[in-house]
């Protein structure tokens, strides 16, 4: 899942004057939901050829080039502003470039479901921080039942009764580590970026160049160049970065701006479905029926977490 910067700290906040689609809603948030389930799918494929650094910077850069393309279209620049610049560059970190390689690397050693699996407990990461880091977002007793919920999944999912047998340890603790970044960059961007000037557009393609340059400058010092070009693998990178890092993106503005945030954050929950069913039927990778069975309640217990408080009603004199 590609996260992005927008003033509001959301994960995916509408400009402000939607254009019209031809395309029913609907089916783009299927698209979306297809799009970004299959990302652990290309993960795996990407670092069957190359290094998970390697995997990383590719995506970023396919990424780039099409945001780079949809600001020319529409005429927009990057942001100003040194102030800006700089937590652009925390932000690029903690959203795209570590989770993409903690992503990774995780892939080398666990299976694609496991970690679209893992992927799918960001929410609850982000709910367990906010109730520290944000004083507004207040705690209720459904909020924090999901919370509990949703951790019992991930114990269920790893098969912790029989002590995590056949598991690897290493590649599962990443991919819980890159779910766990998001919501450290979301609330980062909350807190540094919220009200400020540029669109949604022009700060997140800045965020991915930014991206790009720490993974450009990274890469060479970790990795080698490859002897040989991996066709498939880098099909599958680029399909990784121009799909699941640059168009969903701009799938997702237009749904936010149609059917609105709460609606659009709903393709979180179909992600660990679809790259399950791809990665069994793909990949060939097994399952057990632990595995479903905690997804399912990993995804109820992060549907809870969102459960926002009704306002109280005055009553008028």
């Amino acid at each position: 899942m590609s996260t992005v910067t927008t003033p509001s700290g959301r994960v995916a906040t509408a400009p402000p004057a939607p254009a019209r689609h031809r395309l029913d809603w609907r089916l783009r948030f299927a698209a979306l939901s297809l799009i970004w389930g299959f990302s652990f799918l290309l993960i795996k494929v990407g670092t069957e050829g190359y290094a998970p650094f390697q995997v990383t910077l590719g995506r970023l850069v396919f990424g780039t080039v099409v945001l780079a393309a949809a600001m020319a279209v529409r005429r927009e620049g990057l942001p100003r502003g040194a102030r800006v610049w700089a937590h652009l560059t925390v932000a690029a970190f903690l959203l795209n470039a570590l989770p993409f390689s903690l992503f990774a690397y995780a892939e080398l050693t666990i299976p694609s479901t496991l970690a679209g699996i893992c992927n799918a407990t960001s929410p609850l990461w982000g709910m367990a921080l906010s109730l520290v880091a944000l004083s507004e977002d207040r705690p209720t007793r459904v909020r924090v039942a999901g919370l509990g919920l949703g951790f019992l999944g991930v114990l269920t999912v790893l098969g912790a009764w029989q002590g995590f047998h056949g598991l690897d340890a290493t590649g599962t603790a990443l991919a819980l580590l890159g779910s766990l970044s998001y919501p450290i960059g979301w609330i980062y961007v909350r807190r540094t970026l919220a009200g400020t000037g540029p669109s949604h557009l022009s700060m997140t393609g800045a965020q991915l160049l930014l991206a790009t340059v720490q993974l450009a400058v990274v890469t060479p010092l970790f990795t080698t160049v490859p002897t040989r070009v991996s066709v498939v693998p880098l099909l599958a990178i680029a399909a990784l970065g121009a799909l699941g890092t640059g168009l969903a993106v701009l799938l997702q503005y237009g749904l936010v701006a149609e059917v609105g945030p709460t609606t659009a954050q709903m393709v979180t929950y179909f992600i660990p479905v679809i790259a399950t069913a791809a990665g069994v039927a793909l990949l060939g990778e097994t399952l057990t029926w632990s595995t479903p069975i905690g997804a399912l309640i990993v995804l109820t217990g992060a549907a809870l977490t969102q459960v926002r408080p009704k306002p109280r009603q005055t009553s008028l004199p």
